[in-house]
């Protein structure tokens, strides 16, 4: 592939998701994915995490769970997504074509990925909408109810500064990281000293669950694989913001840290204050937590950090819906392709309700689809393909690309996310909430994405390895990663 043909890298975002960029093209060193990163992990649906785990299990048992969980959720996610996007410069969904086929990526594409990102959106929004509504409250004396109007009125106004951040592309969500990002630092920092000095460590360690089942083991493991899910859920935005890194080592070790880190610290502020407060909600909470004024800054800064994460896990999903669209899309403006995502969210915005009941469940069921997609990627690019992709054969069209299957679809990467997720849900049902004895020994997202792996492994190796098909017997000599 020539060099004219990849200098893709401007501030549009529909350009930058049009072909593999060159190392001299990409804009963010480890400082600024780091910037980036803590934007996405510090905001107020990060202390809804906290404030969930609550719900389930004790202070030292929830810790323990949002450490085991995110660990083991964001290693997948990492090793899914971050890793061969940054190395070939490749935006993670066309990277997806030799484990899923052309067609098979726009299945997921339109279904989980755009349906989980959706969600995440809308939630955010809402999130919002409620801290903006909480602060009149406080402030001004009004008294709007968390499903008001004024919540969908609130939740609106953060979708459309969203989508102006988000159509700009992602050097303007980076600039407005690196002002979000230390900020959200300091605040968290603060809440943590606070609570320290205001809450004794026997308060904490006696508080009781607010909402537990009778199970107790059910608990630990549904509060471990609640948070599995939300380390998981960071797939479908982490590689194609990965790809505008420098280097490996700028992508990878701000990935894991700073999300872990980030995220852990402003998990479990939100877990300690809702066992101590009596309320998971952080939009409820945080006021009387930092007094009037300071509570009401607080929750105002990190409402729009709600506003810069979502416009960085959108800038994924809407490069995905793109490159997934084949043709179809192409020639639609980037703006235009923005706002044509926001419109569910939007509608939901309307039922601010709606997702705030279901935060648990939509999390849960998002791992059980995301995690076999997981396993089967990293068994496609670590096992199979040994860390080669031919990036001419990305690009080419149907018989022409060694990626090619019959109908565009690897039915083994699809047979790996169905059966992984049909293991998931026998195991653990998050809708009925039933569960196998199994789950509180083993929890679900981890032996899904396990089965996700062993599936699509054997499978293709049956179906197309031993047959020549999909690229797999790639040489050390076909490997173009080298470009200048």
């Amino acid at each position: 592939m020539s060099t004219a043909s990849t200098r893709s890298a401007t501030n549009d975002g529909g350009s930058l998701g049009s072909l593999p960029l060159l190392r001299s093209e990409r804009i963010w060193n480890g400082a600024d994915f780091t910037g980036v990163n803590i934007s996405l992990a510090i905001a107020t649906w990060a202390f809804l995490v906290g404030g969930s785990t609550a719900l389930l299990v004790g202070f030292q048992q929830g810790v323990a769970a949002m450490v085991i969980g995110n660990a083991i959720g964001l290693g997948f996610m990492i090793l899914a997504s971050v890793v061969a996007s940054q190395r070939y410069g490749v935006e993670q969904y066309t990277l997806l074509r030799p484990v899923f086929g052309l067609v098979g990526v726009g299945i997921l594409v339109f279904t989980v990925i755009l349906i989980t990102e959706m969600g995440w959106s809308s939630l955010l929004a809402i999130m919002v909408g409620r801290a903006v509504t909480q602060v009149s409250n406080s402030t001004f004396g009004t008294d709007f109810g968390p499903e008001s109007l004024m919540v969908t009125f609130f939740a609106l106004a953060a979708i459309a500064v969203s989508w102006w951040i988000l159509s700009r592309g992602p050097v303007t969500i980076g600039r407005f990281n690196k002002f979000i990002a230390p900020g959200l630092i300091v605040v968290t920092v603060f809440l943590m000293v606070f609570l320290v000095l205001n809450t004794s460590w026997d308060t904490l360690t006696g508080a009781v669950p607010l909402a537990p089942f009778e199970d107790e083991r059910l608990n630990f493991a549904l509060a471990v694989e609640f948070n599995v899910g939300v380390g998981v859920s960071w797939y479908p935005v982490m590689g194609s913001l990965a790809r505008l890194t420098k280097t490996p080592k700028a992508a990878l070790w701000p990935s894991y840290l700073g999300l872990f880190g980030a995220t852990l610290i402003a998990q479990v502020v939100g877990m300690a204050a809702a066992l101590t407060l009596g309320d998971s909600d952080p939009t409820v909470w945080m006021l009387p937590f930092g007094g009037p004024v300071l509570g009401a800054f607080i929750l105002l800064f990190i409402a729009f950090a709600n506003i810069t994460s979502t416009s960085s896990i959108v800038y994924s999903t809407v490069l995905a819906i793109r490159q997934a669209s084949g043709t179809l899309l192409s020639g639609v403006r980037w703006a235009w392709l923005c706002a044509a995502f926001f419109v569910l969210p939007a509608v939901l915005a309307f039922f601010p309700g709606f997702m705030y009941e279901r935060f648990i469940v939509f999390v849960t069921l998002s791992g059980a689809f995301l995690a076999p997609m997981c396993g089967a990627i990293i068994a496609d690019y670590f096992l199979l393909r040994r860390q080669r992709v031919v990036l001419e054969d990305l690009y080419r069209h149907r018989r022409e690309s060694a990626y090619h299957f019959h109908g565009g679809v690897n039915w083994a990467g699809m047979a790996a996310v169905v059966v992984g997720a049909a293991f998931y849900l026998v195991i653990y049902n998050p809708v009925t909430l039933t569960a196998l004895p199994v789950f509180g020994y083993i929890t679900a997202s981890f032996p899904a994405a396990i089965v996700g792996g062993i599936v699509y492994y054997v499978l293709a190796r049956v179906l197309y390895v031993r047959r020549g098909v999909g690229g797999y017997a790639t040489t050390p000599e076909q490997d173009v990663e080298g470009r200048a």
